[in-house]
């Protein structure tokens, strides 16, 4: 667990963007855009069809800086990325990028309040 010991956000900044060119290299967004594309805008076909993808990689990139190459240390990750992100606001930019790959867009009536 020596990866946490020199852990701060700026490591955290370089995961996440190595994370953000690892979902764009040419293979992986061919793999997601088909994902998607089954998937339509439904929430649930999302979830089961992109996110796991967008989890694969995730994990593929966190091992490469020690992370265990697991659900559980992507989790980990998560874990201290959250906590970066209530101060750090790149950290929180970077973040809602990569959950927006996999989660479609969501309307609200300001007005109501209301999910359109």
């Amino acid at each position: 667990m020596s990866y946490l010991s020199n852990f701060n956000a700026e490591t955290g900044k370089t995961i996440l963007v190595d994370i953000l060119k690892t979902v764009n290299q040419s293979e992986n967004s061919k793999k997601l855009a088909e994902a998607k594309a089954n998937s339509g805008k439904e929430m649930i076909k999302m979830m089961q069809n992109v996110f796991p993808l967008v989890m694969q990689i995730q994990i593929e990139v966190i091992k490469d800086y020690g992370f265990p190459g697991s659900r559980e240390g992507l989790v980990q990750f998560e874990q201290i990325i959250r906590e970066f992100e209530r101060e750090d606001v790149d950290i929180a930019r970077l973040r809602a990028q990569i959950r927006s790959i996999y989660l479609p867009p969501i309307n609200i009536n300001s007005t109501n309040d209301v999910l359109i």
